[in-house]
C-alpha cells in the first residue's frame, strides 16, 4: 500500500502551494527555495501523471484533479500532526476538552466533577456546550458526548446511554396547583425543550393527546426547560440521565409514573486519531464506570394502566 503513495515532500509542497496560492509563499513557509517547490510539484505531477495547477495567472489555480487531491492531503497532514501531538500527552495528566449539551454538562457531569478530579488530579478539563456534530471535526475539542443517532461519517462513536422521558415539576408548584390526573395538565404551562415532539410522544403514550394545552413555552434545549421547571414556571420533560440528581435531591418530582423512550440517545464520539490517546481513553472509561451511579430507578411496569385508570376516574367524577 505505502509503495503506491506519492512521495511526502512533493505532497507537502503541493498542499502549501494550494493553500497559500503561490509558489513563493509556499517556499517561505517551508523554508526552501522557489525552485525547490516548483521541482517538487513537477515531480508530483509526473508521479500522478496529471496536471495539478493551472499556470498563467498571478495566483495559481487548482485543476479539477488538484481540487480532488487537496482535501485528502490536508486531512492526512492534520491527522499526522494531531497524532504526533498526542504522543507527548501523558495518560493521566494534561488538558482535555469535552463538548456536550448544556444539560448533560451542568446536570450530570458537573455534580460528579469532584469524583473525577479526585481520581485524576492531573487532568484539567475544559467544557464546551453544544450538540452540533461539526464539533467532532474541530481540533479544539478532544471528545464529545452528543445526543443523536450516533451515525456520523468518519467518526468513532459508541452508545453511552439511552434515555427515557417523563414529566417533572417543582414540588412548590404542585403544592399550589396539584396534578391529580392527566387532565390537570391543562391548568399548567407545558415547557418544551424542542419543537414539541417529545411532549407529543409522551401524551400519546398516556392517551392524552386531547388534553387542552392553552399555555406553552418553547425553548432551544432541555436544559432551559428543566431550569424553568426548577423555578416553578411549568411542567417540563426530564430524562433518566440529567434529571436524576434533581429528583434525588427533591428539587423536582415526578407527578406521573409513565416514561417513554427518547427518539435519540447519548453517544461518546471523537475523531479516530483521538480515540487511542491515553488521556481520552481514561475519560471514556470513567464515563462508562460512572454511568450506573445514582441512576434514576425504572418506573413501574403498570404505569400506563395507572395513568389510564386515573383519567377514567376523572371522567367519571366529572359526569357526576
Amino acid at each position: 500500500m505505502s509503495s503506491r503513495l506519492p512521495p511526502l515532500n512533493p505532497l507537502r509542497a503541493f498542499e502549501a502551494t494550494a493553500r497559500r496560492g503561490s509558489v513563493s509563499a509556499a517556499a517561505r513557509e517551508l523554508n526552501v527555495t522557489h525552485g525547490a517547490i516548483s521541482h517538487q510539484i513537477k515531480a508530483l505531477e509526473e508521479s500522478l501523471n496529471t496536471v495539478l495547477f493551472e499556470r498563467g495567472g498571478r495566483r495559481l489555480k487548482l485543476t479539477s484533479q488538484g481540487a480532488l487531491l487537496l482535501p485528502v492531503v490536508t486531512q492526512a497532514f492534520g491527522s499526522i500532526a494531531a497524532a504526533t501531538a498526542l504522543m507527548a500527552r501523558p495518560a493521566t495528566g494534561g488538558k482535555l476538552t469535552i463538548g456536550s449539551v448544556a444539560g448533560l454538562l451542568s446536570l450530570w457531569l458537573i455534580p460528579r466533577l469532584n469524583r473525577f478530579s479526585e481520581q485524576f488530579p492531573d487532568i484539567s478539563l475544559t467544557l464546551m456546550t453544544g450538540n452540533d456534530p461539526a464539533m467532532l471535526n474541530s481540533s479544539d475539542i478532544d471528545l464529545c458526548i452528543l445526543y443523536g443517532n450516533g451515525r456520523w461519517p468518519g467518526i468513532w462513536s459508541n452508545l453511552w446511554s439511552e434515555i427515557r422521558l417523563f414529566p417533572v415539576a417543582s414540588p412548590t408548584l404542585l403544592n399550589n396547583r396539584p396534578l391529580r390526573s392527566i387532565r390537570d395538565l391543562s391548568d399548567h404551562v407545558l415547557l418544551h425543550g424542542d419543537t414539541g415532539r417529545e411532549w407529543n410522544t409522551w401524551l400519546t403514550a398516556a392517551d392524552a393527546t386531547a388534553v387542552p394545552r392553552p399555555r406553552q413555552h418553547f425553548m432551544s434545549d432541555a436544559h432551559l426547560s428543566t431550569q424553568a421547571a426548577l423555578y416553578g414556571q411549568g411542567i417540563a420533560l426530564g430524562d433518566t440521565i440529567t434529571a436524576a440528581n434533581l429528583i434525588a435531591e427533591g428539587e423536582l418530582v415526578l407527578p406521573f409514573d409513565l416514561t417513554v423512550p427518547a427518539d435519540d440517545a447519548f453517544h461518546v464520539a471523537c475523531r479516530h486519531e483521538m480515540r487511542n490517546a491515553p488521556i481520552v481513553s481514561v475519560f471514556i472509561d470513567w464515563l462508562y464506570a460512572s454511568l450506573d451511579e445514582d441512576k434514576l430507578p425504572e418506573p413501574k411496569r403498570s404505569a400506563h394502566t395507572l395513568l389510564r385508570s386515573r383519567s377514567a376516574r376523572q371522567d367519571t367524577d366529572d359526569k357526576h
